[in-house]
């Protein structure tokens, strides 16, 4: 950003001179049983990125929303340019030059680029010209930096190209201001690189970016102010320069916070899951043949007291390698290790009594029984003869909600009544505390869609398990997340294992570049 940009931002922040390109002053919104923004203060200067930091409900993307016009404020105005606007719908918001890029594209998959970005104007006649519209396409994205063939049908692109798409859909119609909803949660870390840089040729261009995101890491990066929202009010407001991750995670939560990664500290020991040669191969019911691999030639070894991490963008095999292991699917071909004992074939409950515990991503669908309580969850992975020992399980679960400090309001809630954070807490203690035999540990996704202070919560647990000699297999599209916590990473693309890296900090762009296809 030039030096004369930056000294017009200081100049509006400092005494007012310049009417905000965009602001939201004194916005109240409620829904049932909820205040979602309570008189909230917010605005973005010409030429600016400003962020919305929170943790998930902190009301962040209903501010973005208000200001885009998806929703009305119950009290408060938004003010464009200095003038008070009343914004009924999307549409509205765009004919004021205000478009919002929401997190889950909102993309038709067999139309090509340049379809998708033309898709509502107005100005269309009847009998398109594609040559005419794909041109234009073509300008706008080579404007910003923003590569795209209008040709390309999108359902063929990646996430980051995706994203790509909805941005020129709002240049091309004419969006001064432009709203990024959480942009970088389905992006490997290149495409967040080209996002940002995307993000700086706007603003150089007179743009105003609102950048919406939980992830402290990259708004320090990316931001000229920084504004963080905790239970919908605004706990603060810091400028560029003035910003630090543990400052930042203070005003998100209302405590401190520890981001330091964490490592073994001591050596690993005997080999406790070992994973050989494992090949899976579509299902031939779906009548493709020819299709790739899901997994190809996996071999991998966790020791005792040690965390192994599996990064990767979503799609690439994780979710299938997870289920390969647990004994939910069988591979094609290659063995299974858990204590020794070989697991191919055996099932998901052999391969639990082998000493594995298992953790999916899915922790509501898959993990838990929402509609039954933290006792019967508990109970359901335990061995049991004809009688039930609810009465210990009640006495377990209430130690539990003390030692983990999950939010309930006793054992007996329904667990979908629980917090996304809580409920992984109940996943977690269960799957790490409520059994003995289990040695090794596969966790999936732990921390997703958590804030700040669960995902610490989250992390110490982990910490703890591998200190108590536990083998565990992490896999994570966060990033963030496997570095911190891993001692080896493994990175999975297209069903293969690229690259072989340490946990440290040295090595994150050489894993990045990987999860991108990138890897030398």
């Amino acid at each position: 950003m030039n030096a004369s940009l930056e000294a017009t931002q200081g100049s509006h922040r400092e005494n007012g001179a310049t009417p905000s390109a965009l602001s939201a002053q004194n916005v109240t919104k409620r829904f049932p049983g909820v205040i979602a923004n309570q008189n909230v203060n917010f605005d973005v200067a010409r030429g600016e990125v400003h962020t919305l930091l929170g943790e998930n409900g902190a009301g962040k993307s209903t501010l973005a929303s208000i200001l885009s016009g998806l929703y009305r404020p119950d009290e408060g105005s938004v003010l464009r340019n200095g003038k008070e606007i009343r914004l009924s719908s999307p549409r509205s918001g765009l004919s004021h030059g205000i478009a919002m890029v929401h997190q889950h594209f909102r993309l038709v998959d067999r139309f090509s680029v340049a379809e998708n970005v033309v898709l509502g104007s107005k100005g269309l006649s009847f009998v398109l010209q594609p040559k005419d519209i794909e041109a234009k396409v073509s300008e706008v994205s080579e404007k910003f930096g923003l590569p795209l063939d209008p040709r390309a049908v999108v359902g063929e692109l990646s996430a980051g190209q995706r994203q790509r798409v909805e941005i020129v859909k709002a240049l091309y119609h004419g969006a001064e201001v432009l709203l990024l909803d959480e942009p970088t949660a389905l992006l490997a870390p290149p495409e967040v690189v080209k996002l940002f840089e995307t993000v700086r040729a706007m603003t150089s261009a007179g743009k105003s970016v609102v950048f919406v995101s939980h992830k402290l890491g990259e708004v320090v990066d990316i931001s000229d102010r920084i504004t963080v929202m905790r239970d919908g009010k605004v706990t603060g407001s810091v400028k560029r320069g003035e910003a630090n991750a543990s400052r930042l995670a203070e005003l998100m939560v209302g405590r401190e916070i520890t981001l330091a990664p964490r490592r073994g500290t001591s050596d690993s020991g005997d080999v406790l899951l070992s994973v050989s040669q494992v090949h899976l191969s579509h299902d031939q019911s779906q009548n493709q043949p020819n299709q790739p691999n899901i997994l190809s030639d996996i071999n991998l070894r966790v020791r005792s007291g040690e965390i192994l991490g599996i990064a990767g963008v979503s799609g690439n095999g994780q979710r299938e390698l997870a289920e390969v292991i647990s004994g939910l699917r069988q591979p094609s071909q290659g063995a299974v290790t858990v204590c020794g004992i070989p697991t191919v074939g055996l099932g998901a409950r052999a391969t639990r009594q082998a000493g594995l515990a298992y953790v999916p991503e899915d922790r509501l669908g898959t993990g838990l029984a929402p509609s039954l309580s933290m006792v019967d969850n508990l109970l359901l992975t335990r061995d049991r003869g004809f009688l039930v020992d609810r009465k210990s399980a009640f006495k377990e679960a209430e130690e539990f909600i003390t030692k983990l400090e999950i939010k309930t309001p006793g054992p007996l809630t329904p667990t979908r009544k629980l917090s996304g954070g809580n409920a992984q807490k109940v996943l977690l203690a269960r799957e790490l505390f409520s059994t003995d035999s289990s040695r090794v540990l596969i966790v999936c996704s732990p921390t997703r869609g958590l804030d700040v202070g669960a995902v610490e919560a989250v992390h110490a647990l982990l910490d703890e398990a591998r200190k108590n000699g536990k083998a565990i297999l992490l896999i994570s599209e966060d990033l963030d997340e496997v570095m911190t916590l891993a001692d080896r990473v493994l990175v999975l693309y297209r069903g293969s294992i690229v690259l072989e890296a340490k946990g440290v900090a040295d090595d994150f762009e050489k894993v990045g570049r990987a999860m991108a296809g990138l890897a030398s």
